[in-house]
């Protein structure tokens, strides 16, 4: 609900797929935290593939996400 909320205040768009994937979890925290590792993971891969130099992530105050991406990136610390 904070996604969808942070969106909609700044005009941005949620893929489809990621709402419906987001709402199937309903209240389960531990798979939607999981879910968005994973989904993350895979865009910053894409990313560093298509040439980007370097990545900024916005931890608003929770590293420990940002940090189990760069893990599993296999990046350099």
């Amino acid at each position: 609900s904070k996604l969808a909320r942070f969106s909609d205040a700044c005009g941005a768009e949620i893929p489809r797929w990621v709402r419906k994937q987001l709402e199937a979890y309903g209240d389960d925290v531990k798979s939607i935290q999981a879910f968005g590792e994973q989904v993350i993971t895979e865009m910053c891969e894409q990313l560093l593939q298509g040439g980007a130099p370097w990545l900024h992530f916005y931890t608003l105050n929770q590293a420990e996400p940002s940090l189990a991406i760069w893990n599993n990136l296999k990046l350099p610390r």
